[in-house]
């Protein structure tokens, strides 16, 4: 089985302490672990395992505290975030640094202390930084000692969940473009700068020509061949008994 990224959930708090912090601990913790179930249930990796998610060994209100999940994260091959809060938090002591991973942040919308504040001061703190942050935010109101997931933010985590999954499985490797040249469509152009800088894959481009000669040539794997052909022919309908003849210029097609 390959080894795939995990997903990392940072529950989020007000660091303030003298029954602020503490009163919070609980509640923000609990909506993590709602989070990791929500996934680890509902998504898959592509070769059908669960996607795995790692949170925080504690709420994270401090600077040292996020400094602490970082180095957990990396340790445990983390490969995007996901901030959960049920209240206000103090954006630049919380929020997740790290460049490479794709962010989302879930603002609880609750009766008190909601999220919402926290929210869209954390998401203009990542904006300012360069760091762009997917915000999520439910439509109806939840009481304080509600922990389960409305159905709109579970589809929104689950969509996040999904594209970023797939960004931090991509990352590190390389992609081949073929026919870039030689067909000459605009949509179908590569943009490296893309590729390398926001999904951190090397690109490289092979024209047509190029695969056309190696054919010619034979110049390549023989037995890599055979096995695609053996799949292809398994997978692929043959369209049997039946042979195409194109139109010749003097018929109608």
């Amino acid at each position: 089985m390959k080894k795939y990224p995990k997903i990392g959930i940072r529950p989020t708090i007000d660091g303030r302490q003298g029954g602020v912090r503490e009163s919070l601990e609980e509640k923000t913790m609990n909506l993590a672990k709602a989070v990791a179930e929500l996934i680890t249930s509902n998504l898959k990796n592509g070769d059908g395992s669960p996607v795995e998610c790692v949170i925080s060994d504690s709420t994270i209100g401090r600077v040292a505290e996020s400094a602490a999940c970082a180095e957990k994260f990396e340790r445990e091959g983390v490969g995007s975030t996901i901030t959960v809060t049920s209240c206000w938090c103090y954006g630049a002591e919380t929020m997740d640094m790290n460049p490479y991973y794709p962010k989302a942040v879930w603002g609880f919308n609750g009766t008190e202390r909601p999220g919402a504040v926290y929210l869209a001061a954390v998401l203009a703190g990542h904006a300012q930084k360069g760091l762009p942050a997917f915000g999520i935010y439910g439509r109806d109101v939840q009481d304080l000692d509600d922990n389960s997931i409305p159905t709109d933010v579970a589809e929104k985590l689950l969509r996040f969940a999904r594209a970023a999954q797939a960004v931090a499985t991509m990352r590190g490797k390389s992609y081949l473009s073929m026919g870039s040249v030689s067909m000459g469509i605009a949509g179908s152009i590569v943009n490296p700068d893309f590729f390398q800088e926001y999904l951190g894959i090397r690109c490289e481009s092979v024209d047509l020509t190029e695969i056309i000669r190696r054919m010619t040539e034979g110049i390549y794997d023989k037995e890599e061949f055979a096995k695609a052909m053996v799949w292809t022919e398994k997978y692929c309908k043959k369209n049997e008994g039946k042979d195409f003849n194109p139109p010749r210029k003097d018929q109608d097609p």
